[in-house]
């Protein structure tokens, strides 16, 4: 592949922000365990910690609620579990509720076994069906132990935000607990977990221009806390052993102090999202843009072209030089529609995600609008203006 080419796919995973790269290499050198009491391993510690105040910030909670893990998988399989502890009780969680358009890592349910995970229903727009999950949750059998819903606060593949606060209030009168999915949420919406925004969020640092291979998990308290998915030393205080990783964990701290900041930027985003959205529709007026009637992210766009097999399409785009998505990465390989148009009720060929951020620049959407022009061209045999 030679010449330009557009990056529109921002939601599989961010460039590594130069202020990333910059944490990471002033670190590599830095070798020592976190956990020695030497000066180098004060040092390396001391790393840790202020890159632990910076994702703390990120959410607005306190630093020591914030527990450092390989990606956002592994934080919900954390925190996924049955098994849960209060000092020196157990508690259990009996039962887990998921949207039915969540991410596979929610999906799948974590330590819980399948029939022990509900799936609540969607609207056409992705937005979770409250009546649904309050209903779930009245006829939920507190005996057997507490109720534990998991959603995502905004979807990966439409961009569409849930109503968190209402789905929390929801869960708090059936006395449950509340994990949110912000990983495509954080820095592109205020996150306040101080504010009662949920019990437990997840992170993911490459998400925001951080490194791959580092996520969190952030507790509003930490007087409840999983039972650890990763046993063995005393790491983050026993919630997740093994040493940690130094460059990804100060690379994400940088990632997270630049997302707090570039908040101010949605305005820029969702003017050129819209300016996806109307070359799409000005090609090809029949097609459908997801999720378009609710809340979304500024930065996302999932649509379908009747007749317009995303997966092919998807290649001619690589071809003309942009790289954007078929739905969801993490569901590479898969046949047929996303789960998420499914849970939308939507069945047609699947859809194509142009996702953005504050790298994007007008010459990138100017040459997806070529391409689609000129892909809708060689399909019809007629001659397609760009937008």
């Amino acid at each position: 592949m030679t010449g330009y080419r557009a990056y529109l796919d921002y939601n599989a995973s961010a460039p590594l922000l130069s202020e990333a790269r910059a944490a990471m290499l002033a670190v590599l050198d830095a070798s020592a365990n976190p956990s020695s009491v030497h000066g180098e391993g004060r040092n390396a510690r001391r790393i840790v910690e202020d890159a632990r105040r910076e994702v703390a910030a990120l959410v607005n909670m306190k630093p020591d609620h914030v527990v450092f893990t390989s990606g956002a998988t592994e934080a919900a399989s954390t925190l996924l579990t049955p098994e849960w502890r209060m000092g020196r009780g157990d508690i259990r969680m009996s039962k887990l509720y998921v949207s039915a358009a969540d991410h596979p890592c929610l999906l799948g349910g974590g330590r819980f076994s399948p029939e022990r995970a509900m799936r609540i229903a969607v609207d056409a727009n992705g937005v979770c069906d409250l009546s649904a999950l309050a209903a779930a949750l009245a006829a939920h059998d507190r005996e057997e132990g507490l109720p534990l819903v998991a959603i995502h606060l905004a979807n990966n593949e439409t961009g569409v935000i849930q109503p968190v606060h209402e789905i929390g209030e929801i869960v708090k009168s059936a006395g449950g607990v509340l994990v949110l999915d912000a990983v495509q949420a954080a820095g592109r919406i205020p996150l306040d977990l101080a504010g009662g925004l949920a019990d437990y969020i997840i992170l993911s640092a490459h998400k925001i221009g951080g490194p791959s291979g580092v996520g969190a998990f952030v507790a509003a308290s930490d007087l409840m806390m999983p039972k650890p998915l990763v046993t063995g030393g005393g790491q983050e205080k026993g919630h997740r052993a093994g040493t940690e990783n130094l460059a990804g964990i100060a690379g994400f701290g940088a990632a997270a102090e630049v997302a707090r900041n570039g908040l101010s930027h949605a305005g820029e985003l969702a003017a050129m999202r819209d300016r996806v959205e109307d070359t799409v529709l000005s090609l090809a007026p029949d097609a459908e843009i997801f999720g378009r009637d609710a809340e979304r992210l500024a930065n996302t766009t999932f649509f379908a072209i009747p007749g317009l097999k995303a997966e092919t399409a998807q290649i001619g785009f690589d071809l003309a030089g942009v790289a954007l998505s078929a739905g969801s990465a993490c569901s590479s390989g898969r046949v047929g529609p996303s789960h998420v148009l499914k849970a939308m009720g939507f069945d047609n060929d699947g859809a194509l995600r142009v996702s953005i951020g504050r790298g994007t620049m007008a010459k990138d959407i100017d040459l997806f609008a070529k391409a689609l022009a000129q892909m809708l061209a060689r399909r019809t045999g007629r001659t397609t203006q760009a937008a």
